[in-house]
């Protein structure tokens, strides 16, 4: 029996993702988990054979998530789906622990070759982005700006990205508007840009605005 659990709070891509899976997969069990901490509660007391992790989730982000599960279960096959391209956030998503990364536009050919790789022991990425990921794992110096943000801080920036307020972000992400400032100091400095217009355009022109 085939152990999985799928974590994103989208019902139409959770019901879908469970399609695929059922469908290319013999005797298979799969658990849901729509926020960070009610996956990474699950993760922790059960044994699964393979999980899918979104980026986005309604509490932390999903690769703060992977990392504390990486601490109690640094052997499990986590395959992160998300709807940034993989160049925003696939090498992130392994230097987190991730096994493997995909988009949610990805074909069901790839995800069931993805989820099948990782059965197996190996991990993924899409032949594409291998070189340039072992590049960029290799070397920092050529990264753009918002690369070397942490996690937080880039879901910060993009949250900034669509215009919103300090007290609109600080709902949205459950900070305080204080934390939210601190977090927009540090961003306008890694970033080298002036104030919230700046870092508005960064957002939008790097693709980073959902």
């Amino acid at each position: 029996m085939l152990h999985m659990i799928i974590a994103d709070d989208h019902p139409v891509v959770l019901k879908g993702l469970k399609e695929i899976i059922t469908e290319s997969f013999d005797n298979v069990t799969i658990e849901e988990a729509v926020t960070g901490y009610e996956f990474m509660g699950k993760v922790l007391s059960n044994d699964f054979d393979v999980a899918l992790l979104d980026v986005s989730l309604p509490d932390i982000n999903g690769l703060e998530a992977l990392k504390e599960v990486r601490k109690k279960k640094p052997k499990l096959p986590v395959l992160v789906i998300s709807i940034y391209p993989e160049d925003q956030y696939a090498v992130r998503a392994m230097k987190a622990g991730a096994w493997g990364y995909v988009t949610k536009r990805t074909a069901s050919t790839e995800l069931v070759g993805a989820i099948r790789k990782l059965l197996s022991g190996r991990r993924y990425v899409s032949p594409n982005f291998a070189e340039q990921m072992v590049l960029d794992l290799e070397t920092d110096a050529e990264k753009r700006p918002h690369e070397k943000l942490s996690e937080r801080e880039l879901q910060v920036l993009k949250v900034i990205g669509k215009g919103k307020s300090v007290k609109e972000i600080a709902e949205e992400l459950h900070l305080s508007a204080n934390t939210v400032r601190t977090y927009r100091a540090r961003i306008l400095e890694k970033i080298g840009v002036k104030g919230t217009t700046g870092l508005i355009h960064y957002a939008i022109t790097q693709r980073l605005v959902e």
